[in-house]
């Protein structure tokens, strides 16, 4: 905002000429396609008419979705997740492949929810929901949509409601989560998280054994067994994947202070 207001600020002013005579004809610089209705398009908004554009002149078929969320992708790893936003939801707009789209979606959430911006992250993961209704009632064509991302989509979304303070919504998206894909190892992870965090400490356990022998087994898993074993007062195993737990941020930490090196030389 404080840049548009130093360019109004800075604004040229225009020589005040005699203006024209009443036989020239009305004309305007400006071609058909930039005219923008107010009443959709907010007239201070820098993106509206470049993505006017887009859909007027580039085609579907024109653009790599699938490079586009590699692109995001690439913006999250370096924790531009503002600019990661605008690459997936360009891809999604872009796709006409339901599932490329979920995939679109499901990512912009993660990066929003990176952002601490949770409202929207929420809109994003249920619009990758709503992808895999629509793809369902599709003649049964659920297939269009990935069953692997919408899980993800559900099991992100519980975490972006458990943030937002709707517990109870999170939970049902959890347990939504491992019914879409019962072999998805974060999702049983999440169910266990949602599950301990209201007392229910003896399906917690259970959720996030399913978690580890998918193979989901790093320090946070281990952590939060360690807490729900204690809950249920099982001292000694709780100390010995805490001590597990440690060990593996250890070598976590470790192997990432390498990988810095080797990058500086």
């Amino acid at each position: 905002m404080t840049d548009r207001q130093e360019d109004s600020d800075r604004r040229h002013r225009f020589s005040e000429g005699a203006g024209f005579d009443e036989s020239y004809e009305e004309f305007d610089l400006d071609p058909p396609e930039l005219d923008v209705d107010p009443s959709r398009v907010d007239p201070i908004d820098s993106r509206a008419l470049a993505d006017m554009l887009d859909e007027r002149q580039i085609g579907s078929e024109d653009v790599d979705a699938q490079e586009l969320i590699d692109v995001g992708l690439s913006y999250t790893q370096i924790n531009r997740y503002e600019q990661a936003t605008e690459a997936f939801e360009r891809a999604a707009q872009f796709t006409d492949d339901p599932a490329t789209e979920q995939e679109a979606w499901v990512n912009k959430g993660v990066a929003h929810a990176e952002l601490e911006e949770y409202d929207e992250a929420i809109g994003a993961h249920r619009e990758a929901l709503r992808i895999a209704r629509e793809a369902e009632e599709d003649a049964g064509e659920y297939d269009r949509a990935s069953p692997e991302h919408t899980a993800t989509a559900h099991t992100n979304l519980a975490y972006a409601l458990w943030e937002f303070g709707e517990t109870a919504e999170a939970l049902d998206h959890a347990e939504r989560a491992v019914e879409v894909d019962d072999r998805f190892a974060e999702g049983w992870y999440n169910r266990a998280f949602f599950l301990a965090d209201r007392g229910l400490t003896e399906d917690a356990l259970h959720s996030i054994d399913n978690a580890i022998r998918l193979g989901l087994r790093n320090a946070p898993v281990l952590e939060e067994k360690a807490r729900i074993l204690e809950e249920l007062g099982e001292d000694e195993q709780a100390e010995a994947l805490a001590e597990e737990a440690n060990e593996l941020r250890e070598q976590a930490e470790q192997q990432l202070v390498e990988e810095r090196e080797q990058m500086r030389e």
